[in-house]
């Protein structure tokens, strides 16, 4: 049988930046990744005593070294970490200054309280650099943060991450009037993406890595994914838009 071959890329989103080389969530990542040429860059945040830091995990002892759940820890001390690839932890400002309008940053709300402190980063950040919030787009799996979050700043997209299959597929994505719909490789299927399609809603799958994945990912109808290898998925569209020609 033929391969399917996509009327269009599949959107390249670095996960957590990425890289191969450097830490997940680091400014080195995200450079990485804008040096290959990725579409999007995902990256994670909690608030931690008033800081927005970039980081996964809520426990340290994997990505940050160290003991203990992430919220016990001062923002101080844990900006002096140093990571396996020797950087430190950054903020989301600093992102925001690193990444400018280059290419679209996905910013998932991982740990609790995130909205005012978002919000008021990317309005400081526009305002300042006299910049939209076209190239912005907000995820969480806390469907009440994505729902605030439309409340206090409108005018940025927002992202439904789920984990499993929904009862209703992504009817949760219409109170949240959300402009992207992310559910899991490990639970996605056909009728899935077709009842996002229908709603309107960009597909956006995590975390395909593969190129078979990548390749089932296409004859989905899926828009884009989230890779830890942004160089695999950038040479995968590569061959597939030369084999359409």
């Amino acid at each position: 049988m033929a391969r399917s071959v996509p009327s269009s890329p599949l959107l390249c989103i670095a996960h957590r930046g990425g890289s191969q080389l450097f830490s997940e969530n680091t400014l080195a990542a995200f450079t990485e990744s804008l040096a290959l040429g990725v579409d999007a860059i995902e990256l994670d945040i909690w608030n931690i005593g008033g800081e927005l830091l970039v980081t996964h995990d809520r426990r340290l002892g994997k990505t940050l070294p160290g003991q203990g759940r992430l919220i016990d820890h001062h923002p101080q001390q844990l900006k002096e970490l140093i990571l396996e690839c020797g950087n430190r932890l950054t903020t989301l400002p600093e992102v925001l200054e690193l990444v400018g309008n280059q290419v679209m940053l996905n910013i998932e709300l991982k740990g609790p309280n995130c909205v005012d402190g978002v919000a008021s980063a990317l309005e400081s950040y526009a305002r300042d650099h006299q910049a939209g919030f076209d190239h912005y787009v907000i995820s969480s799996f806390d469907h009440r943060q994505l729902y605030d979050f439309k409340q206090c700043l409108p005018q940025v997209k927002r992202g439904v991450l789920v984990e499993g299959v929904p009862l209703d597929y992504a009817a949760c994505a219409d109170a949240l009037e959300a402009y992207s719909f992310h559910p899991s490789i490990n639970f996605i299927n056909q009728e899935l993406v077709n009842d996002a399609k229908v709603r309107g809603l960009q597909v956006w799958v995590y975390t395909v890595n593969e190129e078979e994945d990548m390749q089932w990912m296409v004859e989905l109808g899926v828009d884009g994914v989230f890779t830890d290898f942004p160089r695999r998925l950038l040479a995968f569209n590569h061959e597939n838009t030369i084999q359409d020609r």
